[in-house]
């Protein structure tokens, strides 16, 4: 999977893809609308940050590409490209458990922080995009 260059794109289908870990300095994209909410993306090979109306949604760290990045109701899913093992944090919903999927393999449940904070560790293979589901736990 390639990065994204453009550093934000919504795509056809209503996901959005971001993020560009091959850029040595941090670069930044504000104030792109997408269906009515603000989008702001931070990214370089240290870090990737997506904001949506000043609330994070997603940060990653090293820095990191995600294509087909799509929320309902119940979660997110999305694909992720790094260049090494990476921690992902996501903007959910506080105090809720949700049960993860990477590669279609149940990883368990995860609890969110008062702030609505998940925190998981994706391991990467060389060359191999990770496939990310994330499901409320009802």
């Amino acid at each position: 999977m390639a990065v994204v260059k453009e550093l934000l794109r919504a795509e056809k289908d209503g996901s959005l893809s971001f993020g560009n870990y091959e850029l040595n300095e941090k670069t930044k994209l504000s104030d792109v609308e997408v269906n009515g909410d603000i989008y702001k993306v931070k990214t370089f090979r240290d870090i990737t940050k997506l904001e949506r109306n000043e609330m994070l949604v997603y940060e990653s760290d090293p820095g990191s590409a995600v294509t087909g990045f799509k929320e309902n109701g119940n979660g997110v899913r999305f694909r992720l490209d790094a260049p090494e093992d990476t921690q992902v944090i996501l903007g959910l919903e506080e105090n809720a458990p949700y049960r993860v999927f990477i590669n279609g393999t149940d990883n368990g449940i995860v609890q969110t922080n008062a702030g609505g904070k998940l925190v998981l560790s994706v391991e990467m293979q060389s060359g191999k995009e990770a496939e990310i589901e994330v499901v409320k736990d009802n």
